[in-house]
């Protein structure tokens, strides 16, 4: 992990932990994280986590099968843990990292972690989708994944990498991010995550849902789901439910949802329309520090 504060020089006493997606890293949000910090007060503090099998938690031991959304959740808790920090205020998941999100304050809720685990206040979902099944364009990400399985684990360069997948017949954009998932290793590079643990985490994100979770959610704490406008991953019938759910919260003994459009973005929020999502989540995560 990494952290991002907006001042060194006063304490932090509020926390929110930022998940990328899959084939992602913590550092994919750290410019974004800056400008998050920067516009709230100098007590908050910004914890860029690399997730199971990828950026520098793909070195780590001990992180055991199965590789799963409920023990990448359960990294997080033991990551508190270690470190002897109060629970996060705000956790924000983008894609495979907001299920993630959903997974930790699930657990929290049921006392997974224990009796002295504390709520976070607010969730941020990113163009997660809640529920389960499959996106069209998940087979393509698997079969590149198995693509990678195949090849050595040294490989000459990136340019090389895209190359090899593109003459594969992969789209352009799916292997130049695949090629930016590199790191240097000696004279050769090498990929930033496990293939073979990634397939597990990604079959994991189709077959989990948070419905259940989003009907009832825990008093005091507040689930924003923040849909991209141009993202592919939303059905009608998705949208509708989640817009029911944010009207209809029953009773003071239950938290509340709601939903966000962020205009002209597509899947990667936090690149396509950065201000606009600053916008939407830098009010609502200020108001905790009053």
């Amino acid at each position: 992990f990494e952290e991002v504060r907006s001042s060194s020089e006063k304490p932090c006493t509020l926390t929110a932990f930022v998940l990328h997606g899959l084939l992602g890293s913590g550092s994919n949000w750290r410019s974004f994280s800056q400008s998050l910090a920067s516009s709230c007060s100098s007590e908050w503090r910004m914890v860029l986590v690399d997730l199971r099998n990828h950026g520098k938690s793909a070195n780590i031991e001990g992180l055991n099968p199965p590789h799963d959304i409920f023990n990448a959740a359960k990294d997080l808790a033991n990551l508190v843990k270690s470190h002897g920090w109060a629970w996060p205020d705000v956790v924000i998941g983008h894609s495979w990292g907001g299920k993630v999100a959903l997974q930790f304050a699930q657990s929290c809720a049921t006392g997974d972690y224990g009796e002295s685990v504390a709520l976070p206040k607010q969730l941020w979902v990113l163009d997660s989708v809640p529920g389960e099944g499959r996106l069209e364009n998940s087979y393509e990400v698997e079969k590149i994944l198995k693509v990678l399985q195949s090849l050595p684990s040294s490989l000459p360069s990136g340019k090389w990498l895209v190359n090899h997948l593109i003459e594969l017949g992969f789209s352009d954009i799916l292997a130049e991010w695949i090629g930016s998932c590199l790191k240097k290793s000696g004279e050769q590079e090498t990929l930033t995550f496990k293939p073979e643990a990634v397939i597990q985490m990604l079959n994991s994100f189709w077959e989990t849902s948070y419905w259940s979770f989003l009907e009832h959610p825990p008093k005091g704490m507040e689930i924003n789901i923040v849909v991209a406008e141009k993202s592919d991953a939303w059905k009608p019938d998705v949208i509708q439910r989640l817009e029911s759910l944010e009207n209809q919260k029953e009773s003071a003994a239950e938290g509340e949802v709601s939903v966000h459009v962020l205009p002209n973005s597509g899947h990667w929020v936090h690149v396509d329309n950065p201000k606009g999502l600053l916008e939407i989540m830098s009010p609502k995560i200020s108001s905790l520090s009053t």
